[in-house]
């Protein structure tokens, strides 16, 4: 399997990773949230209620989004599980822009502020949040372990992390399906919406590279994470992820 932190959008060897995704989420924010259904079917938005019911039981009154993108994971959350404040946080300024017009239109921006920054290095205090949670983003970061360390450190003893991520099927004819699909069709859509012909192959790369199903619980419970578990969701293309400080 190819290490993940080497999987970059635009093959630049002069620009980082971390430099790389964010120029590239800037570049398809204004086609992110059409493209996600479309390419989904839908699916997403159910993948992300299914996501925040796993919340439902540690009823966190403070949370962290990181990697919120447009918002959605937080906007679910703050629906379903009536929190007193969500931080929602990105790298990119131009998916936080379209996440802040979402959450005032939804009439939410009482409860969930949103902010640019690094999920690598937060600026917030250790042992802040009840619950600190990811929806397809931990994927991206530059280093794997640097940035769940970081949502350990910011998640207050006995808090709960929670992650989605895709991951890959292996069940026929589920993994054979995924495999056409996000290799060869989902690249084509997403090039000619969104006019970055690198950016839904990236999508394919990292998914690939991704430590999935018992490899990431492994990694979380070696950050120091106790009890991590998975939940494979639709035939196993993507994956909950849960474990507590």
């Amino acid at each position: 399997m190819q290490d993940i932190t080497k999987v970059t959008p635009y093959d630049s060897t002069e620009e980082s990773k971390k430099g790389q995704v964010t120029r590239m989420f800037d570049r398809i924010a204004p086609y992110y949230d059409l493209l996600n259904r479309v390419l989904s079917a839908g699916i997403d938005v159910w993948w992300r209620k299914k996501a925040i019911d796993m919340l439902k039981n540690a009823a966190p009154k403070t949370i962290l989004d990181v990697a919120t993108g447009t918002s959605d994971l937080a906007i679910e959350a703050a629906r379903k599980l009536k929190p007193d404040h969500i931080t929602a946080m990105d790298i990119s300024v131009k998916m936080l822009d379209i996440g802040r017009n979402k959450v005032e239109k939804a009439g939410l921006g009482n409860v969930i502020s949103l902010e640019t920054g690094d999920s690598e290095a937060m600026r917030y205090d250790d042992n802040n949040f009840d619950a600190v949670m990811a929806a397809f983003g931990v994927r991206n970061f530059e280093n794997l372990e640097k940035g769940l360390k970081e949502m350990y450190r910011v998640t207050r003893p006995g808090g709960m992390v929670m992650i989605l991520e895709f991951s890959k099927p292996v069940a026929f004819p589920v993994k054979q399906l995924f495999h056409l699909y996000f290799k060869f069709v989902l690249p084509v859509i997403g090039r000619l919406k969104s006019k970055d012909r690198k950016a839904y192959r990236y999508l394919y790369e990292s998914v690939q590279a991704f430590p999935d199903y018992r490899n990431f619980a492994d990694i979380l419970e070696r950050c120091g994470y106790k009890n991590a578990t998975y939940k494979a969701l639709t035939g196993g293309i993507c994956t909950i992820y849960t474990a507590i400080k």
